[in-house]
C-alpha cells in the first residue's frame, strides 16, 4: 500500500498525493470503509487518479459518491468513465449541473469556446441524485454540509467538514477567484454574497477547486470583496456589470449641454 500524505485527517488531495499537477483539486474524503470524490477532472487524467486511489488501498466498490463542485469541463469531464468504473458510487451535484451534464451542454460548461479555438468532449451523463443548501452527506461517521454558493457559475457548491471548507472555484491562494463571464452563467453580486458568507463563517481552512489549500484570511477576502464590487460598475465586465456609472455622468453632461 502507498503511503497516504493526508491534507487533513481523512482528506487527500490527487495532485498532493502525486506530487505533480494532474489538473483541477481533485479531494478524497474517507471514514471507515467508506469513501467520496469530490469533482474529479479531466478524463485523460483519470487513469492516473484512479491507480493511486487503488495504490492507497482504497477498494472503488467503497466509494459512495463522485460529487460534482459545479459543471465546468475541467472538473468533471471524467465523471462518466469513472461512474463506469465505480456503478454503485452515487453522482451528485446541484440541479442546475445534472441539467448541464445530461444535456452535454457545450457553453455555459466551457467545453465549446470557439473564439480561442476550444472544443472539449463533453459525455454527457445522468446524476443519480441532486444536493441543494443544506444538505448532508453521510460517508462513514464524516459528514458534509452543502452549501450554495453561486457567483461563478450558477451550480457551484462548497462543503463544510468542521473547520475545513472545499471551497470550490469561490476563492484560491492568491485572491483570486473562478472566471467571471456572462455566457458562463456568473453573477457579481452572488458572488460577493457567497465571498461574504465564507469570510464571516468561522471556518479556518480553504480547500479549494485549483491551487493550495490555505488558511482562511478575512484580510485578503476584503481585498477581492472591494475588488468585486467594483467590478459591479465596470464595463468592462460586460451584462455581469449591473451598472455602468460613465452613463449617467454622460446624462446629467448632455442635459447641462
Amino acid at each position: 500500500m502507498k503511503s497516504r500524505r493526508e491534507l487533513f485527517p481523512h482528506v487527500l488531495e490527487m495532485n498532493h498525493q502525486a506530487r505533480r499537477r494532474l489538473g483541477c483539486c481533485v479531494y478524497l474524503v474517507f471514514d471507515g470503509d467508506e469513501w467520496a470524490l469530490i469533482d474529479i477532472g479531466y478524463e485523460d487524467t483519470l487513469n492516473d487518479i484512479v491507480s493511486i486511489i487503488r495504490m492507497l488501498d482504497f477498494p472503488l466498490s467503497q466509494c459512495k459518491y463522485l460529487i460534482a463542485t459545479h459543471a465546468d469541463v475541467d472538473h468533471i469531464q471524467g465523471l462518466k468513465r469513472a461512474k463506469e468504473l465505480m456503478p454503485q458510487a452515487q453522482v451528485i451535484g446541484h440541479p442546475n449541473a445534472a441539467t448541464l451534464m445530461a444535456e452535454g451542454e457545450r457553453i455555459m460548461t466551457y467545453a465549446e469556446i470557439s473564439a480561442q479555438g476550444i472544443s472539449i468532449p463533453l459525455p454527457a451523463i445522468k446524476f443519480d441524485q441532486t444536493i441543494q443548501e443544506g444538505d448532508r452527506l453521510k460517508i462513514g461517521n464524516l459528514e458534509l454540509e452543502v452549501w450554495h454558493t453561486p457567483g461563478h457559475a450558477p451550480a457551484q457548491l462548497s462543503f463544510r467538514m468542521g473547520n475545513l471548507l472545499f471551497s470550490g472555484d469561490n476563492i484560491y491562494r492568491d485572491g483570486c477567484v473562478g472566471n467571471i463571464d456572462a455566457h458562463h452563467g456568473s453573477d457579481i453580486p452572488a458572488f460577493i454574497r457567497s465571498l461574504k458568507r465564507i469570510q464571516e463563517s468561522d471556518v479556518e481552512w480553504l480547500l479549494p477547486s485549483h491551487g493550495p489549500c490555505f488558511k482562511k484570511d478575512n484580510a485578503m477576502l476584503q481585498v477581492t470583496l472591494d475588488r468585486l464590487d467594483r467590478y459591479q460598475h465596470r464595463a468592462d465586465f460586460g451584462t455581469c456589470a449591473v451598472d455602468w456609472p460613465l452613463l449617467d455622468e454622460w446624462d446629467e453632461e448632455l442635459a447641462k449641454a
